[in-house]
């Protein structure tokens, strides 16, 4: 049999197959130990063979993994070198950020955009609650899209509970298979639900102690909605670490940076101090963003930032 993961609990898998029937179903151990670096060998969204266990109905162990299109990783901790991969044969991946209450770092928004392009799935980015700014609000719009304009990312910005921007964020995600993700307390769910209302997913409030969100989504699941939309919703996110990059191939995956990369004077440029840099030139010129510098500059030197 074959089938897609639509929901992972750690050690228990869901597997909807191809004839509408949903599997309760765990890896084999020989699988497990195939790939050590990673905390999970399957991942909601995988293609996936399955074996019928003939002693328990509705069991299967999952025999094997098929070859994924493109898929989301990260690194869970700055303490650990194990990866997880968060979703898999994605259209898309959508980080759901507030900028207060909680408040969503940019470091953590431009590391989660350098691995959606390194990995060849499409970055949205949707700033919620843009309504709790205030007067602040119309400036701080207008610095986001600036600090974004050239580096490849759809940015939305508005509320899960009115505004323009769900009515685009719907558009997108129409027919296609999009992760969604964030820290705790951003508005993930609300903004699930006020799209896809089926999708009825649990909501969280703020906790006033710590002024973070609550976790409300245990484990990664996806929902199938209407004109085959499908949703992959996470739990929380509270650190994305990047993985599996070499130095001098990091400023590749900074859109932004990519025209000046053959015009620096040494091919292994890292633009940090070399001289005739074309990269620090731009930024010394208004056309990168300096926000954007200061992330490419914190993933180069391994400094992630986790909060």
């Amino acid at each position: 049999m074959e089938g897609t993961v639509t929901k992972s609990t750690g050690s228990w898998y869901h597997v909807l197959t191809d004839d509408g029937k949903v599997w309760m179903a765990r890896t084999r151990g020989k699988m497990r130990l195939t790939d050590l670096d990673t905390s999970n060998p399957v991942a909601v969204g995988d293609r996936v063979e399955l074996k019928e266990d003939p002693n328990y109905p509705d069991t299967a162990s999952i025999s094997q993994v098929f070859h994924r299109q493109n898929y989301l990783i990260r690194r869970a901790n700055k303490l650990s070198s194990r990866r997880q991969i968060l979703a898999s044969n994605l259209d898309g991946a959508a980080l759901i950020a507030s900028l207060t209450s909680p408040r969503t770092s940019l470091g953590f928004i431009d590391r989660f955009i350098l691995t959606c392009e390194a990995y060849h799935v499409p970055a949205l980015v949707f700033f919620n609650k843009m309504d709790l700014l205030g007067e602040r609000g119309e400036a701080v719009i207008n610095d986001i899209k600036d600090i974004y304009r050239n580096a490849n990312v759809t940015v939305l910005l508005g509320s899960a509970k009115e505004g323009k921007a769900l009515a685009s964020f719907s558009a997108l995600l129409q027919g296609k298979r999009w992760l969604l993700a964030g820290h705790s307390g951003v508005g993930k769910s609300t903004l699930l639900n006020a799209v896809f209302p089926q999708a009825n997913a649990k909501v969280g409030k703020i906790s006033e102690h710590h002024n973070k969100g609550q976790h409300t989504t245990t484990f990664a699941e996806m929902f199938t909605l209407e004109d085959n939309t499908q949703i992959i919703d996470t739990p929380g996110i509270r650190d994305f670490g990047v993985v599996d990059f070499e130095p001098t191939e990091i400023s590749q995956y900074f859109p932004e940076m990519r025209p000046y990369l053959s015009r620096c004077k040494f091919n292994d440029c890292l633009h940090t101090h070399e001289p005739d840099c074309a990269v620090i030139a731009a930024i010394e010129k208004g056309e990168i963003a300096d926000e954007r510098y200061q992330s490419y500059l914190g993933i180069l030197n391994n400094e992630d930032i986790f909060e």
